[in-house]
């Protein structure tokens, strides 16, 4: 029997807590119904004000300018807008992989060898893009890198769809 007592008294908390959420529900059921007659009446009174005759259409003149000159019915398109971007150029003498435990290992004087051989061409990049080979030169106590084989625009894009 103590089971059954138990028992009832769970089920009575269950339907306290049922009736707790049930009255909860209906509070914000009349507040949501009040909220999307708020919401109807906003969207109302900006269709009114839409129909101001303050409002006028945008000209479309300038669109259709660049669409003709993109299908080669116009000029060219203006080069001196993209000129002044600032690109990233790296040179890359090479790469590997190693575990992180032989990372972590590292100090000075160590020596990491990489997949490249002595006196093969250094890649050049832009943005992280393959857009050359070259060697290292030094000019007034700096380096530089003279170009000794530029990548076609061709083969640049092939690249980067792969």
């Amino acid at each position: 029997m103590a089971d059954d007592s138990k028992g009832e008294q769970q089920l009575s908390e269950d339907e306290k807590l049922a009736a707790e959420w049930e009255a909860a529900m209906e509070e914000s059921g009349d507040d949501a119904d009040s909220g999307e007659d708020e919401w109807a009446a906003a969207m109302a009174e900006a269709g009114e004000t839409g129909k101001d005759e303050d409002v006028q259409a945008a000209p479309m003149e300038e669109f259709d300018h660049v669409s003709q000159s993109s299908q080669g019915n116009g000029p060219a398109p203006d080069m001196d807008v993209i000129l002044d971007i600032p690109v990233t150029i790296s040179m890359e003498v090479g790469n590997t992989q190693i575990p992180i435990r032989n990372l972590l290992q590292l100090n000075q004087g160590s020596v990491i060898e990489l997949d490249r051989l002595a006196g093969e061409p250094l890649d050049v990049l832009v943005n992280g893009t393959l857009i050359a080979h070259g060697e290292v030169v030094m000019v007034n106590e700096k380096f530089g890198i003279r170009l000794t084989d530029v990548i076609s625009p061709g083969e640049r894009i092939k690249r980067l769809q792969k």
